[in-house]
């Protein structure tokens, strides 16, 4: 390919609405175009990476056994009605109607559709196990659409979808996906992490995510340097304290804390650790008639100490929690505690709540927490002397680092990562809503047992950027990079040689099956360079009427500090063989 006949479409700056480094880099480079928030076109440049990435994920999907097809963009909202996802889904499920008032939906995932797929072509053990999945468009009506491709509302995903007549099979069939997706990211080139996640709203009970390692992340990544434990934060376990709970060696006080409402403030004030101290959050929970109307609302107390952080996931999977909850409101809160927040604790509220304590509180003696009065905290509490055993202790917090691994081996450490994949064994979730059943041996109708894996195709860009980028652009693994070579030639429009030469060298990388570009525009050198370093070609040559005098080329990678210098008859031998690498 040559440059005039492509489109490269660079910019010295990036737009002022991009915030992160691979939405800036990618709006430079000429990747993407903004059309409308959280849209974008993909250009020549971006869709050339697109395609290389959908080509791997094609390759080791088909490796792994499963059967490629294409379901719509739109869907009838039937479908959705039949599993409740309809209703239960906010807002950023796109509903549409027809010309007909009939309902629809730009899908946001595609598990009722393929689910309904199986329950009419899936009929018999005979067929099963299958694995489906497609290469689409999706569209997620975000609120605040951001970070360019990270956090889009249009993008494209690959989504499969597994059928097993059992919770066994399912499970071998969970495991090759696994291994499949082990295979794509290491065959993109990209650093990451295959970490235990919580299943959130897709339903199931295991699942597993692939994170990208990047500084930039959103997600934090728990895991043990001397083990094989890994886990999302919302996931990751934190064990109660070994030792048992100190005896009380402090009076219950009344102490004044003018001003001082957070556990930070408090303990400053007080000059003891903030380890010292126990955080109040007051949640509800309502029961509702058929109607929805509120009949009767629960207020609950959860305990956390002062330098942790609730885990709100965690906190959803307590019993009576697990249905949905939200933050009391103000009125609820003074109503029960008879005090504004910021001076919330367990002791003396005006009206029953649930308490629940973490782990760690559950273990302490003699800490702070707020006394239901302005401008006061009780110092010296002690549980059963001071206020009753809390009436739920669970793991509700956010581990930190250095923490004991769950597993005993060593302790936790953290990092930022960016989640491009998700695997999940949903087992009966869709099937019984959607009635998918098949007939076993015995002629008995049973529910498919059913896994569902997403890559977020299009968000691999930005992952990759966030994780490979300098002071110059884009640093793409050689797998993804829209051109594996960019051939630069200094003159090119006015050195007969200069010309004849990087012609013939491209005929030659081209024959040789290697994806290069020639630039042919005539920049100035500089100007050439900035170009092809902002977009990321892993591998240049420059060829300059001076160097061809002397038998020579320069090959410089793009992580490489200089150029080397090659005989011209070796350069296609030697970039064959770094591409190998």
């Amino acid at each position: 390919m040559k440059s005039t006949q492509f489109f490269v479409s660079t910019l010295k700056e990036a737009p002022a609405d991009a915030e992160v480094v691979s939405h800036k880099l990618m709006m430079r480079a000429g990747l993407i175009k903004r059309l409308g928030a959280g849209i974008y076109n993909y250009m020549p440049m971006g869709l050339r990476v697109i395609r290389k990435v959908e080509q791997i994920i094609r390759e080791e999907m088909n490796r792994a056994g499963a059967v490629e097809l294409l379901m719509p963009v739109v869907q009838p909202a039937e479908l959705w009605q039949e599993t409740g996802r309809f209703d239960k889904m906010g807002p950023e499920l796109l509903r549409v109607k027809d010309r007909h008032e009939r309902d629809f939906i730009i899908q946001p995932t595609s598990e009722e559709v393929i689910t309904d797929i199986a329950r009419q072509e899936l009929r018999s053990y005979r067929a099963l196990p299958k694995n489906f999945y497609h290469i689409q468009t999706k569209f997620r009506d975000e609120r605040r659409p951001r970070f360019g491709v990270m956090r889009g509302r249009e993008f494209t995903m690959k989504d499969a979808y597994s059928f097993d007549r059992d919770a066994d099979a399912a499970g071998r069939s969970y495991q090759q996906m696994y291994d499949a997706y082990v295979r794509i990211f290491e065959r993109l080139g990209l650093t990451f992490r295959a970490v235990a996640a919580d299943t959130g709203a897709i339903g199931g009970d295991r699942s597993h995510e692939f994170q990208v390692i990047a500084d930039t992340g959103e997600d934090a990544i728990v895991y043990c340097p001397d083990s094989d434990y890994a886990a999302n934060m919302e996931l990751a376990e934190a064990l109660a304290p070994k030792a048992p709970r100190a005896g009380a060696t402090q009076p219950l006080h009344k102490t004044p804390t003018p001003g001082k409402s957070t556990c930070e403030d408090v303990a400053a004030l007080l000059g003891i650790p903030l380890q010292r101290t126990v955080k109040s959050l007051v949640l509800a929970t309502d029961e509702r008639n058929d109607a929805g109307d509120v009949l009767k609302s629960t207020v609950w107390l959860l305990l956390v100490r002062g330098d942790h952080q609730l885990n709100e996931v965690k906190a959803g999977k307590l019993a009576g929690l697990k249905h949905g909850f939200r933050f009391a409101t103000v009125a609820e809160i003074e109503d029960h505690f008879g005090c504004k927040p910021g001076y919330l604790g367990p002791i003396g509220a005006r009206k029953p709540v649930k308490v629940v304590a973490d782990r760690t509180v559950a273990a302490m003696s003699d800490f702070v927490c707020g006394a239901n009065d302005a401008d006061f905290h009780f110092t010296g509490v002690n549980w059963g002397r001071d206020l009753p055993e809390p009436d739920v202790v669970a793991d509700i917090r956010n581990v930190t680092e250095g923490e004991p691994s769950p597993d005993g081996k060593g302790l936790l450490a953290i990092q930022r990562g960016i989640e491009v994949g998700h695997v999940f064994f949903l087992g009966s979730k869709y099937s019984l809503a959607m009635n998918a059943t098949y007939l076993d041996e015995g002629g008995k109708p049973q529910l498919m047992q059913m896994g569902c894996y997403g890559i977020g195709v299009t968000r691999i860009l930005g992952a990759a950027i966030e994780q490979g980028h300098d002071e110059r652009g884009i640093v793409w693994p050689d797998a993804m990079a829209p051109f594996a070579v960019v051939i630069c030639p200094i003159g090119y429009d006015r050195s007969a040689e200069v010309k004849a030469a990087a012609d013939k060298l491209h005929a030659e990388l081209e024959a040789g099956g290697i994806d290069v570009m020639l630039d042919d525009r005539g920049e100035r050198p500089g100007a050439m360079f900035a170009d092809w370093e902002l977009i990321g070609i892993p591998h240049r040559l420059v060829i300059s009427d001076r160097g061809l005098k002397e038998g020579r080329v320069e090959y410089q990678g793009r992580r490489d500090a200089q150029a080397t210098a090659l005989a011209v008859g070796d350069a296609v031998a030697h970039l064959k063989g770094v591409l190998k690498r």
